[in-house]
């Protein structure tokens, strides 16, 4: 059984919506509102560079 509370690379990489400390992390983080990180997700999937690239060109 993994330890879900270990935070690795990774976790910083991908961006999870399941946690809501993670979307209010996330959303600080790359100065976004909740709905904008939802529609970033959605549109180009849970990679953090991904994400931010695509929030990039929306401004």
């Amino acid at each position: 059984m993994s330890d879900d509370t270990k935070k690795t690379g990774l976790d910083r990489k991908l961006i999870s919506l399941e946690e809501d400390y993670e979307v209010r992390d996330w959303t600080k983080s790359l100065g976004c509102t909740p709905a904008e990180l939802r529609e970033a997700v959605k549109a180009v999937g849970n990679s953090a560079e991904k994400v931010r690239e695509y929030l990039a060109k929306q401004k």
